[in-house]
């Protein structure tokens, strides 16, 4: 599959909390954790579960830094 995001990250599933509509997957990417909100279909659709290896896309047109 071809896509144009660019920006990838390569983690574990450490944890999934399943809502009623969402679930909220945490990645741990080199240390480094990741929060997605993604549907319960997608979940279901993409067979996401604790401990499998998954890689995170970031499409956007800019990332703002505070300090």
């Amino acid at each position: 599959m071809k896509i144009s995001a660019r920006n990838q990250l390569e983690g574990r599933v450490v944890a999934i909390e399943a809502g009623p509509i969402n679930a909220k997957v945490v990645i741990d990417a080199g240390g480094q954790n990741i929060t997605s909100i993604i549907s319960l279909d997608a979940l279901e659709e993409l067979g996401i579960k604790e401990g499998a290896t998954v890689t995170a896309l970031f499409k956007a047109s800019s990332v703002l830094l505070m300090a």
